[in-house]
């Protein structure tokens, strides 16, 4: 195989990114409520990697470096609504390639459109997304791809938890997952940067490995 024309960046260096911006908060004594209910130490923002030009384009390198190691030639471009639009915009454009959105429900209005853009029947697709949690969200995607009669390729995200559920949905949707960094990467490099004493660390873990069942767990239902 040719050399990459990408310079990767590694794991390790897309975590410090997310923790020197304040993308990913850790608080394992005062911990964040999710949407879905449950207690967490951790909440990650990567919204707000919008915010510094050069972070942004490390995660770009990253995607692309990626689908030229797997040899992937996508059509087109996909991104989820709406934290993964405007890194799908930045991959598309640096591939020179269309770009569409999914979004989360199909429109209310006009046409009730779910795909916005243009895609074409039989289009191959990279689906670009922020954060997995429960794979949930981003397999809604897919399907609906799939549906107006894409191939994905595959599945890419900035950061993912790395719960087993995730992995479990992912492998039964028969849909390849890549993520630029995960959770055990970032408390390696948070605890690296002093920012994490040992007993943050077991708490953080102790999360990772029981998320329904730390500190009270779910306070609400859960949204898959």
């Amino acid at each position: 195989m040719p050399a990459s024309t990408v310079d990767a960046p590694s794991a390790e260096q897309i975590a410090r990114d997310l923790l020197i911006l304040g993308a990913v908060t850790l608080r394992p004594n005062a911990p964040f409520t999710w949407a879905s209910g449950l207690r967490s130490p951790i909440y990650c923002d990567n919204r707000i990697t919008l915010a510094d030009p050069a972070v942004r384009r490390r995660l770009t390198d990253g995607f692309a470096a990626f689908m030229e190691e797997q040899g992937l030639a996508p059509d087109v471009i996909a991104g989820t609504a709406t934290a993964g639009i405007p890194h799908a915009a930045w991959l598309a454009d640096r591939l020179t390639l269309p770009m569409v959105y999914v979004r989360s429900a199909p429109k209310g209005h006009g046409r009730g459109n779910q795909i916005e853009g243009r895609l074409h029947e039989d289009a191959r697709v990279v689906l670009v997304e922020d954060l997995v949690s429960t794979g949930g969200s981003s397999l809604k995607a897919v399907e609906v791809l799939r549906e107006a009669g894409a191939e994905v390729l595959a599945t890419v995200a900035i950061f993912s938890y790395g719960f087993d559920r995730a992995a479990e949905a992912f492998a039964e949707a028969k849909m390849p997952l890549h993520v630029l960094t995960d959770y055990a990467t970032l408390l390696d490099q948070a605890r690296a940067m002093g920012r994490l004493a040992d007993g943050d660390l077991a708490a953080l873990r102790a999360w990772r490995e029981n998320p329904e069942g730390w500190e009270g767990g779910i306070a609400g239902r859960t949204d898959g």
